[in-house]
């Protein structure tokens, strides 16, 4: 109970820093983003329609008028239609957002799993062979280029310069004709499938991720093993991968949890849009990054919107997180 009251009191506290992040993202948008009316009617509009185009689009407004008009789409969810494709922008969001999720969570989970797991041992060993070994491999993954990655594992997974075991780029079809209507063989259709559009995309977003992750997780862990009560629990007699499991990683958890929770708005979208461009995915990444190409306004609103208010909500459940945690945090003030 006294969670939840503070994860509704929490989100009554949110709504100013909602309305500060919507005005700031208007405004780059209204002074740095791309003009629809020449994204609809193209340069060689007359004055008159151009004038009309504006007096639609709410141009000839005030600044604050607009803004409102702005809170009305966020509130409602109604961001219009995408100038590219003419769909509902909001059907666009459906459509992309489970192919994006489907595409980041393998690689989230498996990637923060072992940034744990490689920084538990790095900071276990340290100064060792297994803490340089990783903190070089670490180091690697941070320094080359994320193109030049996704590049190199479609050379080697997907092109018969390398192994071609996976198609270099697209997503899953309906299944033909041909396949049974009964669930298993469906459902084995979409499985293989998925995992095989999916497999070098999520091998690729894991050599990214996780160097940063390893390096940062073994700095906390290390930070940790610095502390008193660690010289206190070997002093007793534990010994040294109980206090690392059962003392070190437990107090670790908190700063661990943040920087997890915190990075999941942006993997979903932002993280994906590279991606999701160079292997062909439809998901919100490609929307995005084709949006900002075609200067479609509606659905980079809608994506920049939609990524705020999830990292919103995402400090929430951070907080949230930390009472699990550990109990002895208290939510009466």
């Amino acid at each position: 109970m006294e969670t939840f009251q503070y994860a509704v009191r929490k989100l009554i506290y949110s709504i100013p820093l909602l309305f500060g992040v919507t005005l700031i993202a208007f405004t780059l948008m209204v002074y740095f983003g791309p003009d629809l009316t020449y994204s609809l009617l193209g340069k060689n509009a007359s004055p008159e329609q151009i004038a009309e185009v504006q007096r639609e689009l709410g141009y000839d407004q005030p600044f604050v008028q607009r803004y409102l008009m702005f809170l009305k789409e966020v509130v409602t969810f109604d961001f219009g239609n995408s100038i590219s494709t003419g769909e509902e922008v909001t059907s666009i969001l459906a459509r992309t957002v489970p192919i994006s999720f489907a595409v980041a969570l393998p690689a989230f989970i498996i990637s923060n799993i072992l940034g744990v797991g490689l920084a538990l041992l790095a900071a276990y060993h340290r100064g060792g062979f297994w803490d340089k070994s990783v903190m070089i491999f670490a180091v690697v993954g941070m320094s080359v280029s994320y193109l030049m990655i996704v590049i190199a594992f479609q050379i080697i997974f997907c092109t018969t310069y390398g192994l071609n075991w996976f198609p270099v780029q697209g997503w899953i079809d309906p299944p033909p004709d041909y396949i049974d209507a009964g669930f298993f063989e469906i459902a084995y259709y979409y499985w293989y499938y998925y995992w095989l559009y999916v497999a070098v995309p999520t091998l690729t977003s894991i050599f990214v991720s996780l160097g940063y992750n390893t390096r940062f997780f073994r700095a906390v862990i290390v930070e940790e093993l610095n502390r008193d009560y660690v010289r206190t629990a070997k002093a007793y007699g534990i010994g040294n991968g109980k206090v690392m499991i059962k003392h070190v990683l437990k107090n670790s958890l908190i700063p661990i949890v943040t920087r997890i929770i915190i990075s999941l708005p942006f993997v979903i979208i932002a993280g994906n849009l590279v991606l999701e461009k160079f292997f062909g995915i439809p998901g919100v990444g490609l929307v995005t990054y084709d949006a900002i190409t075609n200067g479609d306004l509606p659905v980079v609103k809608a994506v920049v919107t939609c990524t705020a208010i999830l990292y919103v909500f995402a400090l929430i459940l951070t907080d949230i997180a930390y009472k699990i945690i550990d109990p002895r945090i208290s939510y009466s003030k």
